[in-house]
This record gives structure tokens, sequence and C-alpha cells, in this order.
């Protein structure tokens, strides 16, 4: 299989970003240290692999192919796998043996043919992985979920028995508690926005068109146990401007930005809008609702940023500012809204333990990395205790760039954080992988265990870990 030569001047396809050419099948993999028994399940990850060297001189990873890796811990052995996800146009190019589709930078059509046979844009389906109700999809924020079999065999394109209209965004929400799954998707045309729900069985049984005066660049959200929360940023959609090759997208400050409150089964009409200071959240930790006798207050935990990073001009590796965790509490009764920022330590891809998601939260895990460029260069992970204050942080030796940590529950737990974070590391040196697990009640003593894989997995976006049962 012919694949996008590491050799290439764009700075995403050199070094440790530089896509892989094989699918692989290993079993037993080698284990350092002790592997805790309560791990059963499987570690994902998905991520850009283009197959074929880009059509022009521009490329970013949202462009590229997806690639699942999947790490799995079953009957006492640890075995991995990787596979492409076959797109309809990813299809269409290994007929043509070439890359048909271009940038998403630099809008420009594929041939006539290609559009008629796989459409005018490739749905990589690169950015997530997740579970629900039986069914394994991979998303990309800007298109219908890919069906995927658990040993990561493309299924195809899923719209929920015709039911989804739109696109379905990177990242859906998970009810610990009622089983439902909730999600949106944003688009550059009418209607901007539009929000769904999902019961425990699979079913889409609610979906609402939201208006909002323009086309933004939604990419996560936030839900309580009684309400989901939009944040409608100015990173504005020029769709005039990508149809003619040039970026399309601007961060538009003099719109403001705002965080709407729907309930989780409203109407259009039920949403309320709340303006806080102009920020751009990529990804939120968690939120959660308190009530008494003077009403219902809303909690939102996500680093922000300043600006929309970067926009879609990704020719080359954008400087951007750094993302610090903030919380926003919103009195619905009072009809307003308080902004704090709780730490300096810049950081990105936030989780929890999921079985805490949409409820409230006492543990925080975020990302750090050595740089706010492009380069997705992590190096740790810091614990936040919201109860307490206190900070637990781990970081790499300087060879080492980690990715997401995931929140792998211990089924014994009898407290939030008994269990395990898990990422993929890789050794600039020595270009091997390895997927790092810590005890998360204990960070700073490093990894009780370390999961050989025999190759360099590329760096790549989200990880998910998925239990067992």
């Amino acid at each position: 299989m012919s694949t996008a030569p590491s050799t290439s001047s764009n700075p995403f396809l050199q070094g440790l970003l530089a896509p892989i050419s094989d699918e692989h099948d290993e079993t037993d993999l080698a284990v350092e240290g002790e592997l805790p028994a309560a791990l059963k399940g499987i570690f994902t990850r998905n991520g850009p692999n283009p197959q074929y060297a880009p059509k022009g001189d521009i490329y970013h990873p949202f462009d590229g192919d997806g690639m699942l890796h999947a790490i799995y811990f079953e009957n006492g052995e640890v075995r991995y796998r990787n596979r492409w996800i076959q797109s309809a146009g990813l299809l269409a190019e290994r007929k043509r043996g070439r890359a048909c589709y271009g940038s998403i930078s630099q809008f420009a059509p594929p041939e006539l043919d290609v559009v008629e046979e796989a459409g005018g844009m490739k749905n990589t389906a690169n950015t997530q992985f997740v579970r629900h109700a039986g069914r394994y999809l991979a998303l990309l924020e800007a298109a219908p979920p890919t069906e995927i079999s658990r040993e990561l065999e493309t299924i195809g394109e899923y719209d929920f028995q015709g039911k989804l209209e739109g696109p379905m965004t990177a990242h859906p929400k998970l009810d610990p508690k009622t089983g439902e799954m909730l999600f949106f998707g944003y688009s550059p045309f009418p209607p901007f926005l539009r929000y769904h729900v999902a019961d425990a069985s699979g079913t889409l049984v609610h979906s609402v068109a939201i208006d909002i005066p323009r086309a933004v660049m939604m990419h996560d959200f936030a839900f309580t146990e009684n309400h989901v929360l939009f944040l409608d940023s100015p990173a504005v959609f020029d769709v005039n401007a990508m149809l003619q090759g040039e970026p399309g997208m601007r961060w538009e400050p003099e719109h403001g930005t705002r965080i709407g409150v729907l309930p989780r089964r409203g109407s259009a009409e039920e949403i309320r809008w709340f303006e806080v200071d102009n920020n751009y959240v990529v990804h939120f930790f968690n939120a959660w609702e308190a009530s008494d006798d003077r009403g219902t207050k809303i909690e939102i935990h996500g680093p922000a940023f300043d600006r929309m990073p970067g926009g879609l001009q990704f020719d080359n590796p954008v400087q951007v500012d750094e993302p610090i965790p903030r919380h926003w509490t919103i009195d619905l009764a009072a009809g307003s809204v308080k902004t704090e920022q709780y730490d300096e330590h810049p950081g990105e891809f936030p989780r929890v333990n999921d079985e805490y998601a949409g409820y409230a939260t006492r543990y925080m895990y975020n990302s750090i990395a050595r740089g706010w460029e492009f380069n997705f260069d992590f190096n740790g992970v810091i614990k936040y205790d919201n109860d307490t204050g206190a900070q637990q942080k781990i970081t790499y030796p300087e060879s080492v760039v980690s990715g997401e940590h995931v929140f792998a529950p211990d089924p014994n737990a009898s407290a939030e954080d008994d269990g395990y974070l898990l990422t993929l590391a890789t050794d600039r040196a020595t270009e091997k992988s390895e997927l790092l697990v810590l005890d998360a009640r204990d960070l700073e003593s490093g990894p009780v265990a370390r999961v050989q894989i025999p190759h360099r997995v590329p760096i790549g976006f989200h990880a998910n870990w998925l239990p067992e049962n």
C-alpha cells in the first residue's frame, strides 16, 4: 500500500506524525511491570494516517484517512490491531492509486467521476471512536458516523435508521445513568446547529434545529443531568472564501461568545443564552448542576483559548495561545454567569472518569504539552482535586511524546479515582510506542505497567477505554 512519504517537507508528515503503511495484528504483547487485573476491555485510539501522498502541497492531520489502533485486554492476554477506516473516498482513491481529495484548508473538489462514486468530501472518520448500544462508531464532525466492528473492520456510514439529518459531532456524550447518547451537529449551511438524543437502545428519539445567527465551528459541548450546553464562539465559516480556495474560517470577536443552556429534551425555543468573555473551548472536562432553595446553578469546566487556535490556515504549524483551565458558573434563577480561572498550567485533551460524566466530579485530568503549536507534543498529565485544590503531575522524559490520558475505572472501585490512566506514548529516539498504565490515585509514582508495541504508532487524536462489560 502506497502511503504519504515521511520525507515530505510538510511538517505534519514528518517525525512522529508520519503515517505508517501497514496494518498489523500483534498477539501476546510484552508487558513491563505488573498489568492490573482490573483492566479488561479495549483501549482505542483514532487518528489520521493518509494512505497516499497529499493532493497539492497543503496537508493537515485533519485531512488524513482515519486509522484505528486498538489494544485488547482479554483472557489474560494483550494484543494489538490497527486498521484503516475504509471510507468511500479512500476506496475510490485505492482504485486510482492516488489521492483525489484536497485539504480542508484549501478546498478543491475532486474529479467528477470521484464525486459520482464517493461524494465531494471524504468522510475520514479520523477523530473519535465510541461505543453505544452495542455499535462501534468512528467519528468525523463534518459527516455521519461510520460503523466499525469490534475487530476494526469498516461496516459503513450509519444514519440511525434514516433518522439522522446532517453531520454528527466527534464528541457525543454518554450518560452513565440513563444510557442515552447526546450529540449535535454543526454545519456551514442552515440550519447551523442540530441537537439529538439517542436512547439506551440506540434509537434516535429527539432532534431539534437550534437557531444561531451564523455558521461557527463548535467542536465540543457539555451536558448535565437535565441540560445540554453549547458554546457559541465567533469561529465563523466563510463558505465563499472556502470555495475560492482560501481559508474558510475567521475569528470575528465582534460577534461575542455565549453559552446556550437547553433542557435535554427541550425545544429550540427553550434555549437560554448567557454572554461570556470571548474564548474558544476545544474540549470540556465536564459539567454538572446543583439545586437549592435559591434555584439551580450549572458548573462547566474546560481549558479555554483566548481565540480559535489556528482557524483553517494549516499550511504551516500555527502558534496559538495556551489553553488555561477555567470554569463557568451559570445561575439560572439570576440569569447570570461567573467565570474563574483556577490554574495556570495550560493543558488540553481533558478527561474525567466517564462514570461521572454529566454529574458532580471531584477529579479531572488534563494532558500537558511542551508547546501549543499544532504538533500534539504532549508530555505528561496533571490531576485536579476539585474538593481540596490539590494537584498531582507527571511529566515524561524529554524524548517521549504522549497522547490523551483516558480513565479506566476499576470495576471494584470505592472512590471516583479508583482506576488507571492509559496513554499511548512514543520515544523519538527509538520510534517505538508503548501503552503507559498509571495509577490514577498516585500519578507521581510513574507507570505501573508498560505494554510494548513492536512498531511506531503515529501521533493521533482521541483515545477511549471500552470496558469488557
